[in-house]
């Protein structure tokens, strides 16, 4: 049996001081004994309601380590996890960490790196082949990826396709004209300064 203040119980109530003689209060969510790792559950610092903060604390530095309230009974079961749909979401970051790695080997250009992301975020049904965009397998964006770079039958497809492209070519241009903005001032300033 663990001396007291070695071992936690899920959902007791803890108290201690940290080493910057800060007081934390709040109910054990977690305890590895081999670390000596207790991860407390504590009202939320932004004052929201149904929000809480989650502090990780290492034992080793903090001192005057209370229970307030022991918990005996046997914690409720965690929350089940539908296995399928993680797996699901974990395959697609994977296929899509694996489309850029693809897309970077082939030697596409930044900007259809970019553009490709710009698509995936509306359509997902995008892919590379080779250097070209395929969006649901009816249109095409060759290089250089403009408006007119956009090849398939003519239809709502490719008409939307054409209009994210021309969007985002245009979101492009506005951050680059604001960028400028933003430096042309400080050349003035280190103009007049000389």
């Amino acid at each position: 049996m663990a001396a007291p203040g070695e071992y936690f119980s899920v959902g007791s109530q803890v108290s201690c001081q940290t080493c910057q003689e800060q007081r934390l209060q709040g109910e054990v969510v977690a305890f590895d004994y081999t670390s000596k790792m207790l991860a407390l559950k504590c009202p939320s610092s932004s004052g929201k309601p149904n929000h809480a903060d989650i502090l990780l604390i290492n034992l080793q530095y903090v001192s005057d380590v209370k229970i307030i309230n022991d918990r005996t009974e046997t914690p409720p079961p965690l929350a089940s996890l539908n296995v399928s749909k993680l797996a699901n979401k974990a395959r697609m970051e994977k296929e899509e960490k694996l489309s850029q790695a693809y897309a970077i080997s082939a030697g596409v250009s930044l900007e259809g790196q970019q553009l490709f992301q710009t698509i995936h975020k509306t359509i997902k049904d995008c892919k590379w082949q080779e250097k070209n965009i395929v969006v649901m397998e009816e249109v095409v964006i060759a290089p250089p990826y403009q408006v007119e770079n956009c090849k398939g039958k003519e239809g709502s497809a490719l008409s939307h396709v054409r209009k994210i492209v021309e969007k985002h070519f245009r979101d492009v241009e506005s951050q680059k004209v604001m960028q400028r903005s933003q430096v042309q001032p400080t050349q003035k300033e280190s103009a007049l300064s000389s």
